[in-house]
């Protein structure tokens, strides 16, 4: 990956700001790569259950003080557990990629995981070297859990509402990056065809989520009301 996709704008007050990143951001939108052509074999999907439900018990946290920045990432269905550094912008308005393969990063620029609004985690696919951080995450489903560490002690608990693949050129910005009105997570890859002309895929794969709890570290998920 070396570069990605932009920001939506938000006509909310919370995500007014965002508005001249996502202008910008469109025009490049093509140009988001995540991930080199490694070698792909003849992996499958983890054995991971799925449609795993939060557990009753814990103390639920009010999703009005997830304003807390993430620390790591953690999701069972494909054995991943990774801490998270922060994105930004590069000089040039495209977004912020991972300078190394193996490393997950969230987009500053938008809320952290748990706020409401449209939290972003990119990751490479892979490399020259082989699978990346989010080598596997194709392979999840509606119904997988994914679990991000904050900096406040908590857990902000999501569970996949959808897991889609666009071309570049049609990638739905604004969908990914803008707010909706709930927390929602959505973590950001390659995929698709790879052409070995320009050394990136064509695609981007988006596995979207939406927030379902956030407790204390120690603590098991309970569904969070945000109606």
């Amino acid at each position: 990956m070396s570069q990605l996709v932009a920001p939506g704008a938000t006509r909310s007050r919370a995500g007014r700001w965002l508005v001249g990143v996502f202008a910008v951001l469109l025009i490049t939108a093509g140009s988001i790569t995540i991930g080199l052509h490694g070698r792909q074999g003849s992996l499958t999907g983890p054995a991971a259950s799925r449609s795993v439900s939060p557990t009753a018990g814990g103390d639920v946290v009010s999703p009005g003080t997830a304003n807390s920045a993430p620390l790591a990432l953690r999701i069972p269905a494909i054995d991943l557990s990774v801490p998270l550094m922060t994105l930004g912008l590069n000089a040039d308005s495209t977004v912020e990629v991972p300078v190394n393969f193996q490393d997950a990063g969230w987009f500053r620029l938008g809320p952290p995981p748990g706020a409401v609004g449209s939290a972003v985690i990119l990751g490479h696919v892979d490399s020259h070297q082989g699978p990346a951080v989010f080598f596997r995450l194709r392979f999840m489903r509606t119904g997988d859990t994914v679990e991000v560490s904050r900096s406040d002690g908590t857990v902000a608990h999501f569970v996949v509402d959808k897991v889609a693949t666009y071309l570049k050129k049609e990638f739905p910005a604004e969908l990914v990056y803008g707010s909706h009105g709930y927390s929602a997570l959505q973590l950001v890859t390659c995929g698709g065809e790879y052409d070995p002309r320009s050394r990136s895929y064509l695609s981007n794969v988006v596995v979207y989520t939406k927030l379902v709890a956030i407790t204390p570290a120690a603590a098991k998920a309970k569904p969070v009301n945000q109606e």
